[in-house]
């Protein structure tokens, strides 16, 4: 028995080993990047859902809480009657408990959510660090690569 008679006898199991290591990590990968696409604006989403059920419940203040106003401490440009106007049982939004996310896009420090109530939209932002809501500041996200 010479010294290279054994030689490769282990080749198959490792070549076998390193394919479904390749495979095993190509497969992470493309399930990793799909769960971060589809859950990526989860966070904010949820926020605007949980502001619909607000409105849904007739809790206008809550709902209002989360725009980062209060009745005490208005936001300057956005009062607690205008909030109404807007939000309140004789608004576009009067039936929230129909609302449908339709589209969520990542936008710079935000994300734009577009909700549907009927055949009325509504394109809203949230803030991801606060996850502050508000109305977007943009239909889409600009152009400047965001």
């Amino acid at each position: 028995m010479g010294y290279l008679d054994h030689y490769g006898e282990g080749e198959e199991r490792r070549e076998k080993r390193i394919k479904r290591i390749v495979i095993s990590a190509l497969i992470l990968l493309i399930a990793g990047s799909v769960l971060y696409y589809v859950f990526k604006n989860y966070r904010e989403e949820r926020q605007v859902k949980r502001f619909y059920a607000l409105l849904a419940a007739h809790d206008y203040t809550a709902a209002y809480r989360m725009w980062g106003c209060t009745e005490t401490s208005p936001c300057r440009d956005y009062s607690f009657d205008r909030f109404m106007r807007d939000w309140g049982p004789e608004s576009n939004n009067a039936n929230p408990s129909a609302v449908k996310i339709v589209k969520s896009r990542s936008c710079g420090s935000g994300v734009i959510i577009t909700a549907r109530i009927g055949e009325h939209e509504e394109k809203l932002w949230v803030q991801r660090g606060d996850t502050i809501v508000g109305f977007s500041p943009w239909p889409a996200c600009p152009a400047s690569g965001r």
